[in-house]
C-alpha cells in the first residue's frame, strides 16, 4: 500500500528552523529551504500495480521506498517498471552487459522492494543547495529524497527546486555579497562596491592585494543566485 508522505508537524518545524534567518530576506541556503514537503512514497511490499497507479495519479516518475518508521531504503522509478515490458518478448544472452542483466532481474519483480534501486541516493535536509546539485549531476538523477539525521524521509528535492535560488532579487544577492564575502576582506571592504544585474555580480573599487581577486571570485560564485562575477578595479 502506498504511503502519502506529507511531512508531519515535527518535520515542518525542523525544516522551518532553516528558514528563520530568511525573515529579513537572507539567502536560501539549505535543501530544506527549497524542497517539496509533500512526498509520495511506497513501502517495500507495495505491489507493481500499486507503484504504477501512484506514479500515474501523482504524475511523478519516481518515488522513495520507505520502511514503516519512515527511513528511506531505496527508490523506484518508471524505468524500473518498464523493465517488465522490455523483456516481455525475450531475454538477453549471458554476454550482455551487467546493467542489462540487472534489468532482466527487475523484469520479474512483483514488489517495490524487488524493483527499487538501493541504497537510495539521498541528501540531508541541512545540506547546501549546491551539494544537492552536485549529487544530482554526478549520479545523473533528476530528484533526491531528503532525509533527517535518522534517515527518515522529510521531503523531496528536484532540479526545478534547486533553480529557485536564481529567483532571488539582485539586491538580495548583492547584500549577501557585501556582508558575507566583502566583509571577510576588512582592509579592502570599504573601498569596494558591488552591483548585481540579472544575477551578474560586478565588483568595483580599489584592491591593493590583487591575489585576493580569485579568492573573492570563488566566494561570490558560491552565493546562491549568482550567475557569474566580474571585477572592474582601479
Amino acid at each position: 500500500m502506498a504511503h502519502r508522505g506529507d511531512v508531519r508537524d515535527r518535520d515542518r518545524r525542523a525544516a522551518g528552523a532553516h528558514r528563520q534567518d530568511r525573515a529579513d530576506g537572507a539567502s536560501l541556503r539549505a535543501v530544506a529551504d527549497v524542497m517539496t514537503h509533500t512526498v509520495v512514497a511506497v513501502g517495500r511490499q507495495a505491489t507493481f500495480k500499486d507503484v504504477a497507479e501512484n506514479m500515474h495519479e501523482w504524475r511523478v516518475s519516481g518515488m522513495p521506498v520507505v520502511e514503516a518508521d519512515g527511513r528511506v531504503i531505496g527508490v523506484v522509478t518508471e524505468a524500473d517498471l518498464l523493465a517488465k515490458e522490455e523483456y516481455r518478448d525475450g531475454v538477453p544472452n549471458l554476454n550482455e552487459p551487467r546493467e542489462r542483466m540487472e534489468r532482466l532481474l527487475k523484469s520479474g519483480a512483483l514488489t517495490a522492494g524487488e524493483m527499487m534501486s538501493t541504497p537510495a541516493i539521498s541528501v540531508h535536509q541541512d545540506a547546501r543547495v549546491t551539494e544537492a546539485a552536485r549529487i544530482m549531476a554526478w549520479k545523473g538523477v533528476k530528484r533526491l529524497p531528503v532525509v533527517d539525521g535518522a534517515g527518515r524521509l522529510v521531503g523531496i528535492v528536484s532540479r526545478s527546486d534547486l533553480l529557485k535560488v536564481f529567483l532571488r532579487s539582485d539586491e538580495e544577492i548583492a547584500e549577501e555579497i557585501r556582508q558575507e564575502v566583502l566583509g571577510l576582506l576588512p582592509d579592502a571592504a570599504p573601498t569596494l562596491r558591488v552591483q548585481v544585474d540579472e544575477g551578474l555580480a560586478t565588483v568595483r573599487g580599489t584592491l591593493d592585494d590583487r591575489s585576493l581577486v580569485p579568492v573573492a571570485a570563488r566566494l561570490i560564485r558560491s552565493v546562491e543566485g549568482v550567475v557569474d562575477v566580474d571585477f572592474d578595479l582601479d
